[in-house]
């Protein structure tokens, strides 16, 4: 039986590093139907993936041209969706401000690790780059501990 249902991934303003996570991770195989999204804390207007995180998608393989930013809501916070931000201080928005907050993680706590992801935004291609291929690395792990999860299940 499948744990959850959907994975959220959650950034600033979901133009940058939640969509790109939300890239990665749709190209990889899980044993079990999930739906992935990405959303922001801090969404105005639905605004596309940053350029240069589009570009370094591209790049790869992946295509996040038809995204458009989305906010978080209290609706999102359901038993069966896993809920996993990019930083502390995006975990603690929500835990602060959100009703009965529940599956919020950091990703990398998430998957055993610590630390926040780096926020590329105003940096050059390589940093856009670097944080793709930290992404990569932690996506992967994800993808690990989601199969884990299922087989137990």
């Amino acid at each position: 039986m499948k744990r959850y249902d959907k994975l959220i991934f959650v950034s600033n303003g979901d133009t940058c590093r939640a969509p790109m996570a939300e890239a990665v991770l749709k190209s990889k195989y899980l044993l079990e139907e999930l739906e992935i999204l990405s959303k922001g804390l801090v969404v105005l207007f639905p605004e596309p993936v940053n350029p240069k995180a589009e570009a370094v998608l591209a790049g790869h393989g992946l295509d996040m041209s038809s995204h458009a930013a989305e906010q978080f809501a209290q609706s999102d916070l359901q038993n069966r969706n896993l809920i996993l931000v990019m930083t502390k201080a995006l975990k603690q928005k929500i835990l602060a401000e959100y009703e009965n907050p529940v599956n919020v993680h950091l990703l990398t706590e998430y998957i055993g690790e610590s630390g926040d992801i780096t926020n590329p935004m105003g940096g050059t291609m390589e940093d856009y780059e670097a944080c793709y291929q930290e992404m990569e690395k932690l996506i992967s792990s994800l993808v690990i501990e989601l199969n884990e999860e299922e087989l137990l299940c």
